[in-house]
């Protein structure tokens, strides 16, 4: 082992400017699902030049990409991610809250260091593998939309994992650790209610509402909520809310609905219900209602056997090398969050650091927590979750900004554009690179982990929404 954690570092250091650089431009062009073409076109020329062979326009989405080196078996797939979010534009190592763009969105959930870290290890384990002598196929997956629109399940949906003996993947974090829990499985859902338009003073009975049946679907899901499993999320947002005049009888509106759950079962079977009361809310108002459901997200289903090798590879690698200014730097950030804030990052490191509690004041991450499974889920949603359940899955985190950073903020947008992120990138190459040799030198564990798979997941992926749902790539 010593001696291929040696190989690994040499060659990741070798390249580790590269791949910093590489994850700092994709941060300086942050993009919304389905539209990260300039993010996709740095990584895509990355790995070209790493002589990897680039599918290009994916499955029909134009910025899915898929990179390949090597042939036969094993086949393993590396999965990279890089959109950002609405609204999280931010000046990087800033720990005042000062936008580069107003209202402009940003790397809040660090997509851009997902995508570099998860491409600097697909380049390790080629380079390892070509000083070897080791055969093998290594495939990266640029897979967009994480956050909205949700690629990777268009992806499982139409086979592109299929043949994957094994699926690695990691996220930023606050701690390094492998997943040993569960997330929310997800479904996305548009109601749009067309009616008939009319004066709403002198004819307001000739009119029929949309914005009415809007309403009282809302007030029908509040009351489905006490009749559904606890662990349930149902949120709704306006799309449409018909125009802008009161005295108008609004005869279009829309509502998106996002409905989670700890497996896409319960997601489905709930999903049915809130269509339901969309078609009551129709009747009661004479309108009518279009019901789509766009995408979803499986639940995700850690792989205990290649999470295993994985957190045994991270442990060998050990956690990122921080260094005095990299502590001071995440001291600053640490230094604003609430108790609140702080207790929630515990609790994520609490399913893997039996001393989690020693961290309440410790601003940076730097041991790596051993694997432990759980039945735990946590409570956000990942389309990771699809490809577990096309293949055999396993993912980590590596410590990328201080303790107690909420994610989904400008405080992270922050952080994965300065030294703490790229020293988090070369511990993510050196452990996602040994997991794929460590795989490839184990067919025994290959042919455990596609058994545990069938065993778990029945083996065969079943997409939430079906073969009609299409990709919202025109969306603003």
């Amino acid at each position: 082992m010593e001696n291929k954690v040696r190989q690994i570092r040499e060659l990741v250091e070798a390249k580790r400017e590269k791949f910093a650089r590489v994850s700092d431009e994709v941060w300086a062009v942050p993009e919304l699902y389905f539209h990260e073409t300039k993010s996709a076109a740095i990584l895509i020329k990355a790995l070209k030049e790493e002589g990897f062979e680039v599918q290009e326009g994916v499955d029909g989405i134009p910025t899915a990409f898929i990179g390949t080196w090597g042939s036969g078996k094993p086949v393993i797939g590396i999965l990279g991610e890089f959109d950002a979010l609405p609204s999280l534009s931010q000046e990087a190592g800033c720990w005042e809250h000062k936008e580069i763009v107003k209202g402009g969105p940003g790397h809040g959930c660090g997509h851009n260091a997902l995508g570099a870290g998860a491409m600097a290890a697909a380049v390790a384990a080629k380079d390892y593998m070509e000083k070897n002598g080791l055969s093998g196929t290594i495939r990266y997956y640029g897979c967009p939309a994480e956050e909205a629109g949700w690629g990777k399940m268009f992806l499982a949906r139409d086979g592109y994992f299929d043949d994957l003996d094994a699926c690695y993947t990691w996220h930023p974090g606050v701690g390094n650790m492998v997943q040993g829990t569960s997330s929310l499985a997800n479904m996305c859902a548009f109601f749009t209610f067309k009616g008939r338009t009319s004066h709403a003073a002198a004819s307001p009975h000739l009119g029929r509402s949309a914005l009415d049946a809007c309403e009282l679907m809302n007030v029908g899901v509040n009351y489905l909520r006490e009749h559904v499993i606890p662990e349930a999320r149902i949120h709704y947002a306006y799309q449409d809310v018909g125009g802008a005049a009161p005295n108008v009888v609004q005869d279009h509106a829309q509502l998106k609905y996002f409905i989670r759950a700890p497996k896409i079962t319960q997601v489905k079977e709930i999903g049915e219900r809130v269509k339901d009361i969309a078609r009551g809310a129709a009747l009661m108002t004479g309108t009518e209602v279009d019901i789509y459901f766009s995408a979803g997200m499986c639940d995700y289903v850690p792989n205990d056997v290649l999470s295993e090798i994985l957190s045994e590879a991270l442990v060998a690698v050990g956690g990122p090398k921080f260094d005095d200014a990299d502590r001071e730097l995440a001291k600053k950030f640490f230094d604003l969050y609430t108790p609140s804030e702080i207790e929630a990052a515990l609790k994520r490191l609490s399913y893997n650091y039996e001393n989690w509690e020693d961290y309440r004041t410790i601003p940076l991450v730097e041991e790596v927590g051993p694997y432990k499974k759980t039945s735990a889920y946590g409570f956000g949603s990942t389309d990771v979750g699809d490809a577990s359940y096309a293949a055999p899955t396993a993912q980590m985190n590596v410590a990328t900004y201080a303790n107690g950073t909420p994610g989904h903020s400008w405080n992270v947008t922050a952080q994965v554009n300065s030294s703490i992120t790229h020293k988090a990138l070369v511990t993510v190459a050196e452990a996602l690179s040994l997991a794929c040799i460590l795989t490839i030198e184990r067919p025994e564990a290959v042919k455990a982990a596609r058994e545990e798979y069938i065993k778990s997941t029945g083996g065969k992926y079943i997409c939430p929404v079906g073969m009609d749902a299409k990709p919202e790539l025109e969306h603003v």
